[in-house]
């Protein structure tokens, strides 16, 4: 028997990415998960990183580029025990760049309380 997808697993989850503590980020993702990230190379799907080690490398790279990323207005919904959907503003600052504040959602797959897929979607002007 795995953990209960609650909410608040999703807002402990959450509350990694605000810390920008990478480890406790990934003490919540399976062996096997998936991150298909908000922009990247590939379409439809954008940038897919497979594996705690890849995500891992990816959010500490992000948070070096981005200091002060945070994310707020957070709101959880979970469907069928397995599936749960993150809506939320992302903000921050790039070393490079202007600041942001973009509407986003995370659309999650659960297995045995552990996330084997993040989806993520952002809105942003260009």
């Amino acid at each position: 028997m795995g953990r209960v997808l609650t909410l608040e697993l999703l807002d402990e989850i959450q509350d990694g990415f605000n810390r920008h503590d990478v480890d406790a980020i990934l003490s919540h993702f399976a062996e096997d998960c998936e991150w298909l990230m908000a922009g990247g190379p590939t379409p439809p799907e954008g940038r897919r990183c497979v594996g705690k080690a890849e995500i891992g490398q990816v959010l500490r790279d992000r948070y070096v580029d981005i200091p002060d990323m945070r994310w707020e207005d957070m709101q959880h919904w979970i469907g069928d025990g397995e599936r749960a959907v993150s809506e939320w503003t992302v903000c921050g600052t790039p070393r490079s760049g202007e600041p942001f504040a973009w509407l986003g959602c995370d659309l999650w797959r659960f297995r045995n309380g552990y996330v084997v897929r993040k989806d993520t979607y952002w809105k942003f002007a260009r």
